[in-house]
């Protein structure tokens, strides 16, 4: 019945000579055809980036406009690079987008004779001539830390001036040389108990910590027993001590995220990993030589850093529990300053272990300390849950409790130390800002504490922005990551992730990659980038670690730390402030030799940083033309810069 009606209308529609609007239903139904042809052909990956093209992270960057985007993917690929130099472009938030209005960048047509391989016609054509870093101390080179002229010139070094940044400029740009036999590292798990005596050659520690179980030489490796200063008997009785004099704390499920203040060779944090915590374990670097080196040669979660005169590159509020042992940090020195810079960062509601001598030592000395801290803790509305003295360790521990709400500091009898200032902006505001002598305002009803592990990693975070469209934005986000992660970087690059244990998302956004990790055998540093949207707090939200960091300048680590570095859309902004020449050295330093970095991008910024690398000696492919694997081999140059 229906078909006859339908015969009968197109009858009509032809004895009444309406030609021009059968034509022009018939380039319709053509049109419509093609349409959904197409898209039910589209890659998820590349629908996943559409959407991060085309989403706000916060909206507070008044100056992306959704609505500017296009979604063109048919423009050929070489035509837009050559018009790039008369392109607008508009920057999305979200993991730092750059996108041309002429061209989406990202081709939908790949030749499959080029698409594993970066032919040398396709690459600019990059020459250098690279000399090896001088000096005997070359092998373990940070810029912003070995920076002797700057260091010279301090005037005071009474609050530990001397082992914060002092980045060199102009960046420099020789390459670190190897160690003399340096070898693969030992896979993990095995790495976490020993490790190659070649790859970190410094021997002091086992003489200088011999007492204290900290590590030992044995033939050809350095080995691990799991001591420390407070636990020479082994860390798994520590940590299970801690947990028996206060069970609130249950490890891997309230407490996730923890912070080890002088850790030593992060031998807490490394067993903690057992019990689902992760740990950032930190120390500067110093005599006790080479401690942060040991514990990212073993693959655990370690930073350089010092509570000095500056803030620590972490944001306000988002450690569950931090941890000192012995950590040799004078808390209430300069007005209770350091002590202050914990309760910044620690959670509201969180815990300060303190494993120290003044807890427990009766000598003048150690009792003033003792005093002097009761008074700061108390001033700072910090409660004593738990002191007790560990018998098997023979030492001392105190575990105090952060308020979680305003009530405590409105009652104190006097305003010291003072609450700091609400209408300070304080997104990003702990790279190279001065330590506070305030509290951080605290909400006035009791703070809500993140669900429990591992529910906390897709839940939504306690940062996430209140804007409507926010919780979605962060839901579609988990799911683009999850969706590129398992479809294309697990198994469609050419990449060894059995061999990765260290990573490092150099622009993490909600920390969306690390999520997709999340189950294999290894840990990622999100790098939150000073310049962009403050997203590191909902990172620690979800149970994750990370750091600020400025890319125009050198990261705190030592040289051949990290087993693979990632980027999305990264280079395009940052090329704008600073040289990816140097950029592209300082990945040099960071990655060890057989690592990779994994590069997502528009075909400009591969182009330019394939080159780069290319010149360093690199194997580089390309993958569906915006995706690069760079892979580091053990060259090193033969000239030596001049000092």
């Amino acid at each position: 019945m229906a078909i006859s009606s339908a015969s009968s209308s197109m009858q009509d529609m032809f004895k009444q000579r309406k030609y021009p609007f059968i034509f022009s239903l018939f380039l319709l139904l053509m049109f419509v055809t093609f349409f959904l042809i197409s898209n039910s052909q589209k890659s998820p990956i590349f629908a996943a980036i559409d959407f991060a093209q085309r989403t706000t992270l916060i909206k507070s960057v008044p100056e992306f406009n959704p609505n500017s985007i296009s979604t063109s993917t048919s423009t050929n690929l070489h035509q837009s690079d050559e018009n790039n130099n008369t392109s607008i472009n508009h920057e999305s938030p979200l993991n730092n987008v750059r996108i041309d209005p002429k061209s989406s960048n990202i081709p939908l047509t790949i030749n499959p004779e080029k698409s594993d391989t970066i032919i040398s016609d396709e690459l600019e054509m990059f020459s250098y001539h690279w000399k090896l870093c001088p000096g005997p101390l070359a092998v373990d080179y940070i810029p912003c830390l070995d920076n002797w002229k700057a260091i010279k010139k301090i005037k005071s070094r009474r609050h530990m001036e001397h082992r914060e940044r002092h980045c060199p400029v102009p960046s420099p740009r020789c390459l670190i040389p190897l160690p003399k036999g340096y070898k693969l590292p030992l896979p993990w798990p095995k790495s976490r108990d020993m490790i190659w005596y070649d790859n970190v050659p410094h021997p002091k520690l086992v003489e200088y910590k011999k007492d204290q179980n900290w590590v030992k030489k044995s033939g050809d490796y350095f080995v691990f027993p799991g001591g420390g200063t407070q636990f020479r008997d082994g860390v798994n009785h520590y940590i299970e001590f801690i947990e028996e004099t206060f069970p609130t704390i249950q490890w891997g499920k309230s407490i996730r995220v923890l912070l080890d203040v002088g850790c030593g060779v992060a031998s807490f944090g490394g067993y903690l990993l057992d019990k689902n915590v992760i740990t950032m374990s930190f120390a500067p670097k110093d005599e006790h030589e080479a401690q942060i080196q040991f514990a990212l040669e073993r693959g655990i979660p370690a930073t350089l850093s010092v509570i000095a005169t500056k803030k620590l590159a972490f944001p306000d509020n988002v450690y569950d529990m931090i941890h000192c042992a012995r950590c040799r940090v004078h808390w209430h020195a300069d007005g209770g300053k350091p002590l202050m810079e914990l309760n910044r960062i620690l959670r509201p509601g969180g815990y300060f272990i303190w494993s120290a001598t003044p807890v427990y030592k009766k000598d003048e000395g150690h009792k003033n300390v003792w005093k002097v801290m009761v008074n700061l803790t108390e001033a700072m509305c910090w409660k004593m849950v738990a002191r007790t003295f560990f018998k098997r360790g023979r030492v001392g521990l105190v575990i105090y409790q952060k308020s979680d709400a305003s009530s405590c500091y409105e009652n104190r009898k006097e305003n010291i130390p003072p609450i700091c200032d609400q209408k300070k902006n304080r997104l990003n505001g702990s790279w190279y800002t001065p330590l506070d002598s305030c509290l951080l305002p605290l909400a006035s009803s009791n703070y809500k504490w993140p669900a429990p592990w591992p529910q906390r990693l897709n839940t939504k975070p306690l940062s996430l922005s209140l804007e409507t469209d926010a919780e979605e934005t962060f839901n579609e986000d988990t799911r683009h990551w999850a969706s590129l992660v398992s479809d294309v970087y697990l198994g469609g690059l050419a990449i060894n992730w059995s061999s990765v244990r260290n990573v490092m998302d150099m622009n993490a956004g909600y920390g969306g990659f690390a999520t997709a990790l999340i189950d294999r055998p290894l840990w990622v540093m999100n790098v939150v980038p000073i310049s962009g949207p403050d997203t590191l707090p909902i990172i620690f939200d979800r149970g994750l670690v990370g750091t600020y960091h400025d890319w125009c300048e050198s990261f705190n680590t030592y040289p051949r730390a990290y087993d693979l570095l990632h980027s999305s859309f990264l280079y395009g902004n940052l090329s704008q402030r600073c040289d990816l020449v140097d950029v592209a050295v300082e990945m040099d330093r960071m990655v060890r030799p057989g690592g990779y970095i994994l590069v997502q991008d528009t075909m400009q910024m591969i182009k330019q940083l394939g080159s780069i690398l290319r010149s360093l000696h690199w194997s580089v492919t390309l993958h569906q033309h915006q995706f690069l694997v760079g892979k580091k081999d053990f060259w090193r140059p033969k000239d030596v810069a001049r000092e």
